[in-house]
């Protein structure tokens, strides 16, 4: 029917050359016509005119597939301005060779999504995987006029915070009703039956209601796994961050039964990061959840099973095989066993900072959250990549952002290409030097107390002024950047988050204000149902390997343990929850991959 075509996504091919804006839409139709509407345009002008009509009738656009070399309007200039009526849409451009440097900076510059060379056949190969990846990313990230599930709570509760970020790293569409301010979560909550005491509660699509429910209770509902299918499988996978993503692709690829427990949603750590930009094979970067849905995808394709929530709470020996214990009572059990739980950002230990967890205090959440601070005051702390990150996501929101540093420079713990991002952003300040020593509120985050440490040798009495700097090789100069008041200076007396040494300097301490206050402050590894099954380092990370022989081990009596191998024979360790582990997203995937070779050899070895 012409009404139900007309709301289908739309794609949008620009090109001045009939023969080739000819061909480029045929491919696209014969390929992608059933699921969306192929519009194309001769000039720049004239898409412009087509995005007007489908801005007025709101009809989504999902990519632009646009020549560079067109007379009057380059495809890289009504790129720009198509922006503005669809900003979500990807955005491709048709180039040839001679253009292709030209096609790189706008990736810099402009957030052009991908560039292909013309001419594009065979599409099979050169044109529709690309054009598919972007799709499936857009869809993603799409929010569709009415969403399946509606939640209704408060806006600052620990409790709707922890259930929207766990529908939004699964990537689940949903309504959110704030009960301050919509006159219809009233509404809503009256026809529920529900009193306020019930919050949060969401709304299923047929009319459901469920009262302050846990993320077990809606996984359900939303087509997720919670139990698994067999009793018995090849490998059991603990954790689906990138290690254990990684390795339930490989290990399902090459015939192995397998099945992944996560506790929360697939990504781990690395799926709450907003941006990144330095994984191999991915020019234009792509966020956490991206990385993680496709990883999801290729490994449920393979035929892998993931238990999503379902928390690993022990391990033991049983008949030859290694049985992983469920928090709700079922078991699973393996032939061999990989550990990839990962680590969690460590707390912050302040006066405040326990009571309004969740109520503006936020830990790795910058995507679930960005938009209460929108024209606000948002602070991170940190000194990482992660913390980079999610300062860069929250500038697009807030007035201000301020990054806490405990050190002094970025440079020592962070990418370089962050760094100068940071720098280059004028509504983020860097405050070197500086920590957190009170989260102030009453019923969210307000202001904090902040300390601020003087570098070593550094003239005293400089103002606050001077205890923010931009960070980079050029730290030590103490200069603010930013409006805003000024941030304090750092933690107490010790190593600095970025790894530099503390600064002995008597503290001066400030208030700040603050809307929202998101911590990365170092991680702490996933490990602690493990103590006494495996062998652990001090800090609480899997020995395994050489690891092992250096604590003894070689002189057990068992053979020389695998590389990846723990203490437990079949037992294997991936990732960041890994003693002396690179903690790096292509580290973790490679041990992924890696890992689920050695298992061959242990299967092998009968």
């Amino acid at each position: 029917m012409p009404g139900q075509d007309a709301k289908k996504p739309i794609i949008l091919a620009v090109d001045d050359d009939p023969g080739v804006l000819g061909a480029v839409s045929r491919d696209l139709r014969r390929e992608y016509g059933s699921r969306y509407r192929i519009l194309r345009a001769d000039s720049g002008e004239a898409a412009l005119q087509l995005l007007e009509k489908a801005k007025l009738a709101n009809d989504p656009v999902a990519l632009f597939l646009v020549d560079q070399r067109m007379p009057g309007m380059t495809g890289l200039e009504f790129l720009g301005r198509a922006r503005q009526f669809y900003p979500g849409a990807k955005r491709v451009l048709l180039t040839a060779y001679a253009d292709s440097a030209a096609s790189i900076q706008a990736i810099n510059e402009t957030q052009l999504d991908y560039y292909l060379m013309k001419p594009w056949d065979p599409p099979e190969e050169r044109l529709y995987p690309v054009i598919t990846d972007l799709l499936d990313d857009w869809h993603a990230e799409f929010q569709p006029a009415s969403a399946a599930l509606t939640v209704i709570g408060h806006p600052y509760s620990a409790a709707s915070h922890a259930l929207k970020e766990f529908l939004g790293r699964n990537v689940v569409p949903y309504r959110w009703l704030d009960v301050e301010v919509a006159p219809e979560a009233t509404e809503l909550l009256g026809l529920a039956g529900a009193a306020p005491g019930d919050l949060p509660v969401v709304l299923l699509p047929d009319g459901t209601p469920l009262l302050q429910p846990s993320a077990a209770d809606i996984a359900g509902h939303i087509g997720l796994r919670t139990a698994p299918e067999l009793q018995l499988y090849d490998l059991v996978i603990v954790g689906a961050g990138p290690a254990g993503l990684a390795a339930g692709v490989y290990g399902a690829s090459e015939g192995l039964s397998t099945l992944l427990v996560e506790s929360q949603a697939p990504g781990g750590q690395a799926g709450q990061s907003s941006r990144i930009e330095n994984y191999l094979g991915f020019p234009s970067g792509l966020s956490g959840a991206d990385l993680s849905r496709r990883a999801a995808t290729q490994a449920r394709r393979f035929g892998a099973e993931i238990l999503t929530p379902s928390e690993a709470v022990g391990l033991r020996r049983e008949a030859g095989y290694t049985v992983v214990q469920l928090a709700d009572g079922r078991e699973a059990g393996g032939r061999t066993v990989l550990v990839a739980t990962g680590v969690s950002y460590r707390r912050l230990d302040v006066p405040g900072a326990e009571r309004l967890a969740g109520s503006g205090l936020y830990y790795g959440a910058a995507l679930s959250e960005a938009l209460e601070v929108k024209d606000g005051q948002a602070v991170v702390v940190g000194a990482g990549n992660s913390a980079g990150q999610a300062a860069m996501y929250l500038a697009r929101f807030a007035a201000q952002v301020t990054l806490l540093v405990r050190g002094g420079s970025l440079g020592a713990s962070m990418s370089q290409y962050l760094v100068a991002q940071i720098e280059q952003t004028p509504n983020i300040r860097v405050a070197l030097h500086t920590s957190v020593a009170e989260v102030h509120g009453e019923r969210r985050v307000e202001a904090l107390t902040v300390v601020r440490r003087a570098p070593s040798g550094a003239a005293r009495g400089g103002g606050a002024s001077g205890a923010s700097a931009a960070s980079g090789a050029s730290a030590a100069a103490g200069h603010s950047r930013g409006a805003g008041p000024a941030a304090a200076g750092p933690v107490a007396a010790g190593p600095a988050a970025d790894g530099s040494p503390g600064s002995t300097e008597d503290p001066t301490r400030e208030t700040l204000a603050a809307d929202a206050l998101f911590v990365f402050i170092g991680a702490e590894p996933h490990s602690e149902w493990l103590a006494g099954c495996l062998d652990l380092d001090e800090h609480g990370y899997i020995f395994t390997g050489t690891a092992l022989a250096a604590q003894g081990e070689a002189g057990s009596g068992r053979r020389r343990a695998y590389w990846l191998e723990t203490s437990l024979p079949g037992v294997f360790a991936a990732g960041d929850v890994r003693s002396r582990s690179v903690k790096r997203i292509a580290s973790a995937v490679g041990e992924g991959a890696m890992a689920v070779q050695l298992i061959h050899q242990y299967l092998a070895e009968g």
